[in-house]
């Protein structure tokens, strides 16, 4: 049986571990979205994760159909004796397991929602091909990005319960051990294992244990309090945040064997639900950039880790443009210091007007192109060579 490197074995990316356990108990918060650079573990742990589960890894290839991963129509049944059987996916596989997709900003977006759907409903639905068929697909839905090589869809990101974005930077300590355990794992796995084997077994316990307390465990009490006073807060569109927080706070609450819901449940998992979901409260028009300040820093903190790298993190997830290509109006205040250069001065200084109205997009002057000499005629005022400046007028009032 070929080894995959323990979960108990991966040093650091703390807050990745946290939203994957949440997931592992309640799989119905809806997956997992990891943004991060190449070589810092989201493959790794992703494959460590499903040792946690009942289920097995399956990963998705960036080149499935739509077939592979829903199941179709066994063709070889039909051939043999005309019978229609249905022949199952990559969703059936992955049910009670991983559904491991790495690079699903360049996954097609057909394949993208699919997935989203079934890993929040908890089934996959297949017609076509006359064949009717629906199973349980209950898995925890990983995807991996690397932000460098595109975004994912606006309304793709809101879709994953939780959102992380993986450490990239490690202390020179952390390097040296993360290097030798690799080394010694790839040297013997077998040897490497049997140091972990009980860490291992014991963390598999208590996942169990927490899945069967949240079970038990009811939504309603302060905890619900929390979720709707920090989504409200944040600005969120829709509930699809309170849902995940709010499972995810249960999750953590049954992870630590309490039998309510409490508000630093709700701390310790709030930016994972709402860091790629955030949008900033509208503020009237002509707003002064102070009191827009004010408003986007009343936010409250997470309790679970700095909440500072994952709001860098926000305009990315949520594909909200800071380059100015955003749908919302520019305004007053709101322009770079290179917007108001020397070409623009005295236009982007205006603010919005009493009625709300836009200023005026500036507008950068562009020099007329050179002619060549040999066009240039003996009359400095034409503009075409050997035609005069009267034939000139004529020709421009016969053609209005």
């Amino acid at each position: 049986m070929t080894r995959v490197f323990p979960w108990t074995a991966v040093i650091g990316q703390e807050r990745l571990k946290l939203a994957l356990l949440l997931c592992a108990i309640d799989p119905g918060i809806g997956g997992v979205l990891v943004r991060g650079p190449r070589g810092v573990a989201k493959t790794t742990l992703a494959r460590a994760f499903a040792e946690l589960l009942p289920g097995r890894f399956v990963e998705l290839p960036l080149g499935a159909t739509e077939e592979r991963v829903t199941g179709t129509l066994d063709l070889g049944k039909v051939l043999e004796n005309g019978e229609v059987v249905f022949s199952p996916g990559l969703l059936a596989r992955a049910h009670e397991g991983v559904l491991y997709v790495d690079e699903v900003n360049l996954l097609a977006d057909g394949l993208v929602d699919l997935l989203l759907d079934a890993a929040a409903t908890g089934s996959n639905v297949v017609e076509r091909d006359g064949v009717s068929h629906a199973h349980a697909a209950r898995f925890v839905l990983v995807g991996t990005m690397n932000p460098e090589e595109g975004e994912l869809r606006a309304q793709f990101v809101d879709r994953f319960g939780l959102s992380v974005a993986a450490d990239a930077l490690i202390s020179p300590h952390e390097r040296a051990q993360i290097v030798m355990r690799r080394l010694s794992f790839e040297r013997d796995p077998e040897l490497f294992w049997a140091g972990f084997e009980g860490a291992q077994q014991e963390l598999i316990e208590r996942c169990a244990r927490a899945r069967q307390h949240a079970l038990s465990l009811d939504f309603q009490g302060p905890g619900l309090d929390r979720v709707t006073k920090l989504c409200h807060a944040a600005g969120v569109e829709g509930v699809r945040a309170d849902l995940a927080m709010l499972r995810a706070a249960r999750a953590h609450a049954a992870w630590h064997e309490r039998h309510a819901i409490l508000a630093e449940d709700v701390d310790a998992v709030a930016e994972l639900a709402l860091a790629h979901r955030r949008r900033n409260p509208t503020e009237p028009s002509g707003a002064p950039p102070s009191a827009a300040g004010a408003g986007r820093s009343q936010t409250p903190p997470s309790g679970a880790g700095p909440a500072g790298p994952m709001r860098g993190k926000t305009s990315e997830a949520t594909g909200d443009s800071v380059s100015g290509a955003s749908a919302a109006p520019e305004r007053e205040g709101s322009r770079s210091a290179g917007d108001r250069g020397a070409g623009n001065r005295g236009v982007g200084d205006r603010g919005v007007g009493e009625r709300g109205a836009l200023p005026p997009v500036p507008v950068r002057a562009i020099e007329p192109p050179q002619l060549p000499q040999a066009w240039i005629g003996n009359e400095k005022q034409s503009a075409t060579p050997g035609v005069s400046s009267g034939a000139r007028r004529r020709r421009r009032e016969s053609t209005r």
